[in-house]
């Protein structure tokens, strides 16, 4: 894969788009792998992935810094990286208080958003056969059944939180794959996005200010620990997937974007707007099973739009998100072919 050039405003383009990814993947339902694909720089993510390997690692041991960093295409993921650095501790938080307020108007913005990542994936397809088309019914399924899975309890285990790095990674590799839901249903979201970031913070706070006493805090040690084993995971599971991908997408492209697009569809029930409860499958599941036609109806209601101002931003706001992606996918394939 030739890497194109970049400019500074690329370089801080590339920033930004960090943002969105690390913003993407702490949202559950939203996987930051449809950002990075929608934005136009997936395989090129996916690609210096897998320049960790053997050579990298006999450059390493060569102290061979510099031809290291050209060799894994260093510039472009360290920029990445340090968006989404920065996305955790900014632009996740104003996300979180934006969900607070305007929980129904973000997750109307992120479905029109997935919506247009759909017809994104799927114009990037050479051509559609009937291969295709079964592996679309089987990422459906797929996404479906992890969409309506039972959340396990917390486990705070270091070998399964390795675990959870591993697996939870995968929302920014596979597109559809909600990293972040994943957590959820591992029981770990709290604990790995939410108690061990805030310790970090704390952490970093107070040694900014000469402050060593979370070293007395066994709790603060523990999670800072946690924090470092899913870390360890997470960039194992990156470097993993990305060759298993890698692979893949090079022989099977068109089936690995068709099972990508099921994945999408399949999970899009996560960011419905007016979904009553997202992560349990209890009510679904008397919907399923329930051979009552009133008893059906009165659990479908509950999860269509009330005709009232707030339905109506959310749908504007739905068209917008998809509208957007649209228009930035044509902006990121036109610039390819200019390159």
């Amino acid at each position: 894969m030739q890497i194109p050039k970049r400019n500074f405003k690329d370089n801080l383009l590339l920033v930004l788009k960090g943002l969105a990814m690390g913003a993407a993947n702490k949202v559950p339902g939203v996987s930051g792998g449809v950002v990075a694909f929608v934005t136009g720089f997936y395989e090129e993510f996916i690609y210096s992935l897998q320049r960790f390997d053997k050579n990298s690692l006999k450059l390493l041991k060569g102290l061979h810094f510099k031809k290291f960093w050209s060799y894994v295409n260093g510039n472009f993921l360290g920029l990445l990286i340090l968006g989404m650095l920065i996305s955790y501790f900014s632009v996740s938080k104003i996300l979180d208080y934006f969900l607070k307020l305007f929980e129904t108007h973000v997750w109307g913005l992120f479905f029109g958003m997935i919506l247009g990542s759909v017809f994104s994936i799927f114009t990037s397809l050479k051509k559609w056969s009937l291969q295709s088309s079964l592996y679309l019914v089987i990422g459906i399924i797929v996404g479906g059944m992890i969409s309506f899975m039972e959340p396990a309890s917390q486990n705070d285990h270091l070998l399964f939180v390795f675990i959870c790095g591993v697996i939870g990674v995968s929302g920014m590799t596979l597109p559809g794959l909600s990293g972040s839901f994943i957590l959820i249903i591992l029981g770990n979201y709290v604990l790995l996005l939410v108690d061990s970031v805030n310790a970090l913070s704390a952490t970093i706070y107070q040694v900014l200010n000469n402050d060593f006493s979370f070293f007395n805090n066994p709790e603060q040690i523990h999670l800072l620990i946690i924090l470092l084993v899913f870390t360890i995971g997470s960039l194992v599971g990156l470097i993993f997937l990305s060759h298993v991908l890698g692979f893949i997408i090079k022989r099977y492209k068109d089936q690995t974007y068709a099972l990508i697009i099921g994945f999408i569809l399949g999970s899009l029930g996560v960011v419905w707007p007016w979904k009553e409860r997202i992560y349990k499958i209890d009510e679904i599941g008397d919907f399923i099973l329930d051979t009552n036609g009133s008893k059906i109806l009165s659990q479908f209601n509950r999860y269509l739009p009330q005709i009232n101002m707030q339905s109506i931003i959310t749908i504007i706001l739905i068209l917008l998100g998809l509208i957007t992606v649209v228009y930035l996918d044509k902006i990121a394939k036109k610039s390819n072919k200019i390159l």
